[in-house]
Parts: C-alpha cells; sequence; structure tokens
C-alpha cells in the first residue's frame, strides 16, 4: 500500500487535518481491514474500484464512490474489490461541522453519500474529484468546494475546540467533569454542544483519543508489558484498557498487530 498525505492551505488548518491518499494493486484474495475510531469525519473519494463494507451480521454493501463518514464509535470492517485508489479529507474532529448540510450527530456510523449530504453540489463535486487526473488536481478542487462553503470560520465553536486541544494535549486522561470544571462550563451544556458540533459525547470523544494514543505506543513498542500500556494510559486497571481495547477494534491487544489492522496501523504511523 503507498499512504500519503497532504497539508492543507492555511485558511483551512482549523477545520481540515490533512489530505491522504492510498493506492494499492487489485489483490486475488483481499483481506478485510478492520478500521477504528480516531475520533475524525473523513470525506472520502473512492477513484479506484469502491469496497465492502461489512455489517455485524456478516452482511455487506458496496460504499458509495464519494462519500462522508460519520463519527464512527466501534470497528468498521471493509475489504477492496479491486484497484485501490481512494483520496480523502481528514477533518478535526470538530472541523466538519461548518460544511455539514446535515447534523453530525445524525451521521454516526454512516457512510453518508455526498450526493444525499450536498444534492446537486455533491453530484458535481464527485464527477469533478473522480476524473481528475492527478492529485495536486483533486486537493485543488476540494479546497475551492470547502472554501466556498466556509462562509464564516468563527462557526466553529469555541468551547468545543479548546475542550478538543485540551483532551488531545492531555491523550484524553481527563474526566468530563474536569473538562467543565476547567472550562467553566455546565457538564450537560458541554455535552450538547459535543453532540451537535462533533457527533460524539465528550466521555466518548476522550476515550477514543486515549485509544489512539495507546494505539500508537503499542505501534511504536514504547512498552513493557500490556500491564505498563494500561498503566502509562491511565486506564484503572489492566482489565479496564482491555475492555476499552475491544470495544472500539474487536480485538484484544495481544491480536493489534494481525493483518485485518494493517491499514489502521498505517494510518498511524503517518500521523
Amino acid at each position: 500500500m503507498n499512504y500519503n498525505t497532504i497539508s492543507p492551505v492555511s485558511d483551512l488548518c482549523p477545520f481540515v487535518k490533512c489530505y491522504w491518499t492510498l493506492e494499492a494493486p487489485q489483490e486475488e484474495s483481499p483481506e478485510r481491514q478492520r478500521i477504528v475510531p480516531d475520533g475524525c469525519m473523513e470525506m472520502i473519494f473512492n477513484c479506484g474500484d469502491p469496497y465492502k463494507q461489512y455489517a455485524e451480521d456478516g452482511g455487506y454493501v458496496i460504499q458509495p464512490r464519494s462519500f462522508v463518514f460519520g463519527q464512527i464509535t466501534q470497528p468498521l470492517e471493509i475489504e477492496a474489490t479491486g484497484l485501490t485508489n481512494i483520496f480523502a479529507i481528514r477533518f478535526h474532529p470538530e472541523g466538519f461541522v461548518p460544511f455539514a448540510a446535515i447534523p453530525v450527530n445524525q451521521m454516526e456510523n454512516r457512510a453518508v453519500p455526498l450526493p444525499e449530504l450536498f444534492d446537486n453540489e455533491g453530484a458535481e463535486l464527485e464527477g469533478l474529484i473522480l476524473n481528475a487526473v492527478t492529485n495536486e488536481d483533486r486537493v485543488r478542487l476540494i479546497e475551492a468546494f470547502l472554501m466556498n462553503r466556509l462562509i464564516r470560520p468563527e462557526s466553529i465553536d469555541r468551547i468545543v475546540k479548546s475542550s478538543v486541544e485540551t483532551m488531545l494535549h492531555l491523550n484524553g486522561q481527563l474526566s468530563v467533569d474536569e473538562l467543565s470544571e476547567h472550562l467553566n462550563i455546565n457538564r450537560r451544556q458541554l455535552e450538547r454542544k459535543f453532540s451537535s458540533v462533533i457527533g460524539l459525547s465528550p466521555k466518548k470523544l476522550s476515550r477514543i483519543i486515549r485509544l489512539q494514543a495507546t494505539l500508537k505506543m503499542i505501534a511504536n513498542k514504547e512498552f513493557a508489558s500490556l500491564t505498563s500500556v494500561a498503566y502509562e494510559g491511565y486506564y484503572y486497571d489492566q482489565a479496564h484498557f482491555i475492555k476499552d481495547f475491544k470495544e472500539f477494534t474487536g480485538i484484544s491487544p495481544k491480536k493489534f498487530y494481525a493483518s485485518s489492522l494493517k491499514m489502521s496501523s498505517l494510518f498511524l504511523e503517518t500521523e
């Protein structure tokens, strides 16, 4: 797999974390890939062949050619159907809301097609991106689209943005009560803001951020044992760590390097 990231223009940096591309040839026996929550919404364009997306009952659907995936709160299993050629936009946790045409809390665990989100504009953008010759052209097209929709940069909720920055700085090691006290805001008000701006509760986003920090620790082999990982991640104990890990990844920490996490591991290594 050939995975690369591209930085956005400065005007979009408060909203867009990066653009990324993924290319891979068709495989004779493709494996399912497990994607784990990272707290970020993404806009995906399948410029090659689309992916299968599996359901819990073992059935699957073919993903749209272009879509925005809402916040995922459980492991997501996908599988290539042919040639992989993906162009994507990864938003900051609070970054997609200025562009959203529907409430982000209605997009949880859903791949919402661009034409459903943006009507004719979405369909036109899909055609332009899929027919573009180079990724540089795709970046130019998507930035023009996003800048056109970005009417008010101040539409990002400053309390939520400050909350996310604090969570990221502390790797999710802060309770919601501590966060609300730190920001001098009522806990219920903070939870309502998170639901409308990010599509997740502050507690769930904090748990996902802590998981991502833990995954990077494991991927970089910066631990002596699973017990030390639990300790470094400020989990109550090893049982709490394993429970959280399984909830968001669907597997135990010991199986993290299994092939089904190849794609997630790739994203971690280049963050």
